[in-house]
């Protein structure tokens, strides 16, 4: 069973294999309390990951090690089994869903692992790494349902608060809930005054709706940017530790993800994945009662396909209200486009792109639709242009 005499035993066996991040402040992502970062995006393989499977496979028998691991993840978790895999001489496969980003399948391979991916999501890919551990006798890797794995997350807690000693509360991640589960059950056993919230995607809130109904629940689909916390079913091992230590969950938006990948990148200069980014966008967006308190969010991975990097800073860019679009109806005549122009321009905003449409269903039928991107600085800002338009006579379309 999970112990603070394990967690601890924990951060002995592993001081050798993880790095030590060092908690950061983190002015201008909110004015609402004072925050910090626990940045495991800097951790060796870019996530947390690697100290629950570290700590794990410290602990086989020489027997188990022998016979090698398995394991299955959407990315993380994969990389850390590979790497503790590789540092330990032992063999290591790692069963992927093949929508995992090709980032995360190839670092996995490079660290030595051999991949097997399964059409589906991450518990597609959970039960074919039971058949190949039956069949092939491995010791399975659980990426969060286990003693060891937990234990291995919760040095991340002794590691805070080393360093800060009068916080108020942390701000967790949570997939299937070993993050959580170790940070929790650490911090409560050693300081029980802190608070200890959790976050989940709007589309995947596995454990949000099972902690919500008093019992585990499966989602029939999962669907986030926050590929590494899009688990249907949380563990059983997990929901009771977060059951009885965690204050409360909350869920983040999309947009909220993107927003806060977006801080992240502007006033730290960090890159977050998307499941390491929702304790980031819960502190921005005041998903709990942390206003004027000292508060720790844990950026739990940075293994962000740059692939999709572009379109979650578009994503962050307009609920931020740093980008917006706006739909014009125009009388087709000369100089319309060099009006709206200088009154953009006079407010400030960027125009940065133009499409300029006929359509019948103007008011007037010389009318046109003129649609206009614009770089602004908020949503104030966004407000100030479009009253200004309005006020010189031009149409808005919502």
């Amino acid at each position: 069973m999970i112990s603070l005499e394990k967690i601890y035993q924990a951060k002995e066996v592993l001081k050798d294999v993880v790095r030590k991040t060092i908690v950061v402040k983190a002015p201008g992502i909110t004015d609402e309390c004072t925050l910090y970062l626990k940045p495991e995006c800097l951790q060796n393989t870019g996530s947390f990951k690697l100290r629950g499977s570290g700590f794990k496979i410290a602990n086989l028998s020489d027997e188990e090690k022998k016979r090698g691991v398995i394991a299955c993840s959407a990315g993380n978790h994969a990389q850390g089994v590979a790497l503790a895999a590789q540092k330990a001489g032992i063999k290591a496969v790692v069963c992927l869903p093949d929508s995992a980003p090709i980032s995360k399948i190839e670092a996995t391979k490079s660290y030595g692992a051999e991949i097997v991916l399964v059409p589906g999501v991450y518990d597609d890919a959970y039960n074919k790494a039971l058949q190949l551990r039956d069949s092939e006798g491995y010791t399975f890797v659980h990426p969060f349902d286990d003693d060891d794995v937990i234990a291995g997350q919760g040095t991340i807690a002794l590691e805070i608060l080393e360093e800060l000693s009068d916080i108020d509360a942390i701000i967790v991640p949570i997939g299937g809930g070993g993050l959580i589960a170790g940070i929790a059950y650490a911090v409560k056993k050693l300081r029980p005054s802190i608070k200890v919230y959790g976050v989940q995607a709007l589309g995947a809130p596995s454990m949000y709706n099972s902690i919500k109904d008093g019992k585990i629940e499966h989602l029939s689909s999962v669907s986030t940017i926050a590929d590494g916390i899009a688990v249907k079913t949380p563990g059983e091992k997990t929901f009771e530790i977060i059951n009885e230590y965690v204050d409360e969950i909350a869920l983040v938006t999309e947009d909220e993800i993107a927003a806060a990948i977006l801080a992240l990148i502007e006033k730290q200069k960090m890159v977050a994945e998307g499941a390491g980014a929702v304790a980031v966008a819960a502190a921005m967006f005041n998903k709990f009662p942390t206003k004027g308190k000292k508060v720790v969010a844990v950026v739990s991975g940075g293994n962000i396909d740059v692939s999709i990097l572009s379109r979650v800073i578009e994503r962050g860019l307009q609920k931020s209200g740093r980008k917006t679009s706006l739909l014009i109806e125009l009388v087709d005549k000369p100089g319309q486009l060099q009006d709206v122009s200088k009154i953009i321009a006079e407010c400030g905003g960027n125009v940065t792109s133009v499409h300029h449409e006929r359509s019948g269903d103007t008011a007037s039928i010389n009318g046109c639709y003129l649609r206009i991107s614009v770089e602004t600085r908020n949503y104030e800002h966004v407000q100030e242009i479009e009253n200004a338009l309005r006020n010189s006579g031009f149409t808005i379309k919502k």
